[in-house]
């Protein structure tokens, strides 16, 4: 088998003595870290539906709001390309990429919870900043405050939840962070939905209740305890083994903590952990954890229809409630798909998930396209309902499909596949390389929807085609593997094997 679950197979050292049960602790700690996801869903949810409001494009963007009133002549697919106000969109992504180093130095040395910290801060400030705008460089800021708050909040929130959970329900518990991400993006969906209405300030109440998620984050975070990982790499010992004992639920924690101490003595011997990230025998988590599914993540066109799932249907002909409406809708599916995931990825497998659904995703982004090319390359002015409704329905199922595979997988994934010594080094990278394809495809996609028109659609099918070939020979099933021995697969893979034939032992000190 090319990609190989080798899970099941690898010489796995103490896992089978691992013991757990489910307390209230622990329940709790991961929900309200989880929160964190709410801020990076809302941010999404939120930013394409104020674009589409008439009032906030009259006040920041004059040029946008005249072509689209006065309907010139120009195809559909053009009615909102602007590279400014794609900026507004785009700037917070760039901030969360340049502030995801600092998160690293943060998350590694003072904890995960510090940096759950910071990112709330800075996330409140963004809100409040954007929802008192007077002029574009007032938005430009805010988003830029926002980035940060989504830099340091993306950096640490899946690495505390991979680090707290049971290896046995790690997929579930790692996705709660994509499912508070979605429900962010349905609440800003419904909460645009609403102030639409209310002229001409509702643009302001939109972006201003950024506050509400970073508020709960924060004052959740002040309770928080830190994970034992992090404890025991800080030199707390006796602390993260109490704490290990409480999230655990039992005193027997010896094979466990046995494996977290041995960790924290390899992470402790590496002075430069970006300079060790780039070793040979790291090969394997750089190119598939750091580089390769955050990439892939944002160039399935997912996150491009939710940026501007508003904006693209009224450029496909719905009226401006029913494209609020019809994004909502897409957004419930993006909840519901998460729920299956979250309940079936620790039982099917990584692998199963990426590739399944990344041949659904595949047919329906051929639908849209060949839909699209048939109707508005003919000149229709509008889609007709019956068109309207097989897009709408089309692009949910898409969405479930996104949903239970390369949205939370593609952060969970790469949480659990660095070693302690290069975990906060490398969700930098995951988080770098994440929100840096998502602000170019923020930037681009409403220019490239306008000259490629409906190419832009077969151009993400053929990318997907591209990252599930990506994973079926080169991911190995991390399902059910303690998070300090997934190491142990890469030398039983086809192919990662020949840049890990001594695992940890030749970890140099660099």
């Amino acid at each position: 088998m090319a990609g190989g679950g080798f899970a099941d197979g690898a010489p796995l050292k103490r896992a089978h003595l691992y013991e757990y049960r489910i307390t209230g602790y622990f329940i709790a700690a991961c929900f309200v870290a989880a929160l964190g996801g709410s801020l990076f869903g809302y941010d999404l949810g939120v930013s394409g539906g104020v674009t589409s409001m008439d009032d906030f494009l009259e006040k920041f963007f004059p040029k946008v709001f005249r072509r689209k009133q006065l309907h010139l002549k120009e195809t559909d697919y053009c009615k909102y390309d602007n590279q400014v106000l794609t900026l507004f969109t785009s700037s917070l992504y760039f901030a969360a990429l340049v502030s995801t180093f600092s998160a690293s130095y943060v998350t590694r040395k003072r904890g995960r919870r510090a940096s759950i910290l910071v990112g709330s801060v800075s996330f409140f400030l963004g809100g409040a900043i954007n929802a008192a705008a007077m002029n574009v460089a007032m938005l430009i800021i805010g988003r830029i405050f926002l980035g940060i708050g989504i830099g340091f909040g993306n950096q640490a929130v899946p690495l505390y939840l991979s680090e707290m959970a049971p290896a046995k329900i790690r997929g579930a518990v790692n996705q709660l962070f994509q499912l508070t991400t979605c429900l962010g993006i349905l609440i800003a969906n419904f909460i645009n939905y609403g102030t639409d209405k209310i002229h001409p300030w509702g643009w302001r109440l939109s972006l201003g209740l950024a506050t509400v998620p970073a508020t709960l984050m924060f004052i959740g975070g002040l309770f928080l305890p830190e994970t034992p990982n992090s404890l025991v790499e800080q030199g707390r010992m006796e602390e993260g083994r109490t704490v290990l004992e409480k999230i655990r639920g039992t005193t027997k924690v010896d094979a466990e903590f046995a494996d977290l101490v041995d960790a924290s003595n390899a992470a402790r011997a590496i002075k430069h952990p970006f300079r060790n990230l780039l070793q040979r025998k790291n090969r394997p988590q750089l190119v598939i954890g750091a580089l390769g599914i955050p990439a892939f993540q944002q160039l399935t066109g997912m996150n491009s229809i939710l940026f501007y799932a508003p904006v693209m249907f009224q450029s496909l002909g719905f009226g401006s409630d029913a494209a609020l409406y019809s994004s909502t809708i897409t957004s419930a599916a993006l909840v519901l798909a998460t729920f299956i995931s979250m309940f079936l990825v620790d039982k099917f497998g990584r692998r199963a998930f990426f590739l399944e659904a990344g041949a659904e995703m595949i047919c329906c982004l051929i639908a849209v396209a060949v839909t699209l090319a048939l109707k508005l390359d003919q000149g229709e002015e509008k889609l007709p309902k019956g068109v309207g409704i097989f897009l709408v329905i089309v692009i949910c199922i898409f969405v479930l499909a996104y949903g239970r595979s390369w949205g939370p997988l593609g952060w969970l994934v790469p949480s659990e596949l660095f070693p302690l010594e290069t975990r906060s080094a490398g969700q930098s990278m995951v988080v770098c390389v994440n929100m840096l394809f998502t602000a170019l495809i923020a930037q681009c996609f409403l220019a490239a929807m306008c000259h490629l028109r409906y190419g832009i659609f077969l151009l993400f099918a053929g990318l997907i085609v591209i990252m599930s070939s990506f994973i079926y020979f080169l991911l190995p099933e991390t399902k059910q593997v303690p998070i300090e021995e997934v190491y142990l697969l890469w030398q039983n893979h086809w192919f990662w094997k020949r840049f890990d034939k001594d695992g940890r032992q030749g970890t140099q000190h660099v």
